[in-house]
């Protein structure tokens, strides 16, 4: 009972953490890559990670919403990158990742490397150094279930077009930011919004190419809708003909600073250690959602319903046998003249000895056969 209730506590608990990390707006989806490679809980990497993901949602120095910080030693060093939606301020992009670091390490309890998406956020962590490196897989769809009505064609081309003329303006941004939105009409009185970002660590070339090539998934998971996102680890776009970011933020400007350098590990790397090689290959395969579940937050209310039912359920009593030995008792109680007859009037032939209730006699079954067999009175 008690290790059964331990259980349930741990489960509930658990309950509680995924509820409170995915009661905040738009949790969108996650991969948890486990090809390459699994912790385990009392491993150095684990306790690189826990320190990483603390010191990532602690930090309040950064308010461009742009985080790349790596934590101990080859060959437990971590690396993570956090990004927020260029739209969001700080204190929203600091909650969402922290949502998101409290989240994640849940969803993916072992794999060393991860990513999760939050409408407002993004955050990744890994095995080996991700900084300027441009990643195009895993990669997810959503889309607007509603459909263009009427001129689909025209609607195509002037989708196109807004692409296009934002692309090379968010390529275009600095080191801090690589985002743009904007809008145009559309045909049927709509007004087209559009918003795409890249992480601000890509070259201007990379960026434009990480935004081209999600740009062409467009036709596999949005066509003739009235809107749609395509997002990679390293850049994502969004259509929509209802207004959904904050249109007093401006697009990102063009800037020649250089890129940053990753903040230096709080425990350095030794002096002969070199970052690990990605040695992931593109996947071109691609997850197509709708609507993205939280599988593993429903699973666990289910197994601590089963469990807490389980423990509430009454146990069922043994039945007793005690009815049955007095029933077989009361069997054997007669009367004194059969008794007499049955002992021939206390025949000393019959006599077996003596007992603590007095002279035990024998008595035949064929004297009284309700008895059925052989049987001593005293």
């Amino acid at each position: 009972m008690a290790m059964v209730y331990s259980r349930l506590v741990f489960l509930v608990s658990i309950c509680i953490l995924v509820s409170q990390a995915t009661d905040q707006p738009d949790f969108l989806y996650h991969f948890c890559l486990d090809d390459n490679g699994n912790y385990t809980s009392n491993s150095t990497y684990k306790a690189n990670l826990n320190q990483l993901l603390s010191s990532l949602s602690s930090n309040t120095e950064i308010d461009y919403g742009f985080y790349n910080f790596p934590y101990g030693k080859s060959p437990d060093q971590v690396y993570s990158l956090g990004l927020c939606r260029g739209d969001v301020n700080p204190d929203i992009c600091r909650s969402c990742l922290n949502n998101a670091t409290n989240l994640l390490p849940l969803l993916c309890p072992n794999q060393k490397e991860a990513i999760g998406w939050y409408d407002y956020c993004v955050l990744r962590y890994t095995f080996s150094d991700i900084f300027g490196i441009m990643e195009d897989s895993p990669t997810f769809y959503m889309w607007n279930t509603n459909n263009v009505s009427a001129n689909y064609d025209q609607f195509r081309q002037d989708l196109m077009t807004l692409l296009d003329s934002q692309i090379g303006q968010a390529a275009a941004g600095g080191s801090l930011r690589k985002f743009a939105a904007g809008n145009t009409t559309a045909p049927n009185l709509h007004t087209l919004y559009l918003l795409m970002q890249c992480t601000p660590d890509l070259s201007v070339q990379v960026c434009s190419d990480c935004l081209n090539g999600a740009m062409k998934l467009i036709p596999e998971c949005c066509d003739g809708k009235q809107g749609g996102r395509v997002v990679r680890p390293s850049c994502n776009l969004r259509f929509e003909v209802f207004s959904f970011y904050n249109a007093t933020v401006q697009s990102s400007s063009p800037s020649l600073s250089p890129l940053p350098p990753p903040v230096p590990s709080v425990s350095p790397p030794a002096s002969n250690n070199t970052p690990a090689a990605k040695g992931k290959e593109s996947n071109k395969s691609r997850t197509v959602i709708k609507v993205v579940p939280i599988i593993s937050f429903v699973v666990l209310i289910i197994i601590s319903f089963c469990i807490y039912s389980r423990v509430r359920k009454p146990r069922e009593k043994p039945q007793s046998e005690s009815v049955d030995e007095i029933r077989g008792v009361e069997s054997l109680q007669l009367g004194f003249g059969t008794i007499k007859v049955a002992t021939d009037d206390f025949s000393d032939a019959n006599k077996l000895g003596r007992g603590g209730f007095g002279v035990v006699y024998k008595i035949q079954s064929s004297v009284y056969n309700s008895i059925g067999q052989d049987a001593t009175i005293s």
